[in-house]
């Protein structure tokens, strides 16, 4: 195919994409754009950016041959990339570095940032820990029930944790928060968005940091593959969750030009794609307009968006990226749906059968991969973005199994050594 070059000047994405804001935020997304023209290839900021991802994340982060998968699935080889063994947990602390690095450059001492299954969020109050930034997190009430883990690692690290009672009260009423923090406070507060959607140049700019994970890929996989005995040098498909769609973006990317490997992007269909509890934006959406950009977005006949359902708090969105909706549209990538029971499926049979617990939205990719493999060859591979490791969903899981699990020994009516003190008193808590 020819040189992918995308998006154009205004940011659009054929159709998709562009910058729908009010006019209290024009100001802010020019002063962004034009910051981000200024860096993103500058020798310095980018020094800086490789620094950080190879000594305070760990990059590259490995590719594994899930060879015990592969072997009981019997058909393609089964790669995953480990983004989960980066600090954090997950692929989500590529970007917020880079946008982090904007924020001190552009002389913004507040950060504030939406997150769903708390995974942008950890890595949002990490890096302002890392940069003496102040952090607030906006997240939906009912996800910080669901993953409770990672709300107490985000105030463990400093950030303040604000609970969203509107509407679904998951990951888009937590954007939708957040974008009226940044319209109030717009002149001291950087927005560090997680995923590739939201007004030029979000989408572009957090596919361009996260692209370090497709490029990786790229050198790595020759060799695994040879190991492998593959006849190719590069997969013959690349699978990944989709939500917003960042990992998604982060691993496709480098791939776009590569026409002989197939892209495959897995959503949540929840209930089942047909059952209207789903979060399943591309096969089941519309174009419209949602959080500043235009896309596939769920909605119903007057234009309102629809309450999402997922078992995965990450993927419970009732949109995509534009550059996702552009790529389905040219054909160049695929979208198929995972139910929530496949997801969980899949979880509990790579933790028992590979020894990694990877995160719900992850096993949505895991678990299609595992079907895909049977319709193929033993000499083809199949490269998973395993996007981010499960211990915050370990209490979902044990709800949804029934397991006799409990989140800290208190709750079990137990003490623990040094219980009688008030650590407020008796240990210096930075506040």
């Amino acid at each position: 195919m020819k040189e992918y070059q995308q998006p154009d000047a205004s940011g659009h994405f054929g159709i998709y994409g562009g910058s729908f804001v009010s006019e209290t935020l024009t100001h802010a997304i020019n002063e962004l754009k034009d910051a981000y023209a200024r860096y993103q290839n500058d020798p310095a900021f980018i020094a800086e950016f490789e620094y950080e991802l190879a000594h305070f994340v760990g990059r590259p982060s490995p590719v594994y041959h899930a060879d015990r998968m592969t072997r009981e699935m019997g058909g393609a080889q089964i790669f995953l990339k480990r983004e989960d063994l980066n600090h954090t947990g997950a692929h989500k602390v590529n970007n917020t570095i880079g946008q982090a690095m904007l924020a001190k450059r552009m002389g913004k001492p507040r950060v504030i940032a939406e997150t769903g299954a708390g995974q942008h969020g950890v890595a949002t109050a990490t890096i302002c820990a890392r940069y003496g930034l102040e952090c607030v997190v906006y997240m939906g009430s009912e996800d910080v029930k669901r993953q409770s883990p990672n709300v107490y690692r985000m105030k463990l690290l400093g950030a303040t944790v604000v609970p969203v009672e509107s509407g679904s009260k998951t990951l888009k009423d937590a954007l939708n928060e957040a974008m009226r923090d940044w319209v109030a406070n717009v002149d001291n507060t950087f927005y560090i968005i997680g995923t590739v959607a939201g007004p030029h140049p979000y989408p572009m700019m957090v596919r361009d940091f996260q692209s370090v994970i497709g490029k990786e890929c790229l050198v790595q996989m020759p060799e695994m593959l040879a190991a492998a005995g593959c006849k190719t040098e590069q997969p013959d498909v690349v699978l990944a969750c989709v939500g917003g769609g960042s990992n998604a973006m982060g691993i496709f990317y480098p791939y776009i030009e590569h026409e002989k490997t197939r892209l495959i992007g897995v959503e949540a269909a929840g209930e089942g794609l047909d059952s209207g509890k789903h979060s399943a934006s591309i096969q089941r959406g519309s174009p419209g307009v949602l959080h500043g950009n235009r896309t596939y977005v769920l909605q119903d006949d007057n234009g309102q968006v629809t309450e999402t359902h997922s078992i995965s708090a990450g993927l419970d969105y009732p949109g995509v990226g534009p550059e996702h909706a552009f790529l389905k549209d040219m054909g160049r990538a695929e979208y198929v749906g995972i139910t929530d029971k496949e997801a969980l499926e899949a979880f509990h049979y790579l933790c028992r059968t590979e020894g990694i617990i990877p995160a719900l939205e992850s096993s949505h990719a895991v678990a299609y991969a595992m079907k895909l493999a049977k319709t193929m060859r033993a000499d083809q591979s199949i490269l998973v973005n395993l996007s981010g490791r499960g211990d915050k969903d370990i209490g979902t899981v044990a709800d949804l199994s029934n397991a006799d699990f409990y989140c800290r020994p208190s709750c079990k009516g137990q003490a623990i050594k040094g219980g009688a003190m008030n650590i407020e008193q008796t240990v210096q808590v930075v506040k």
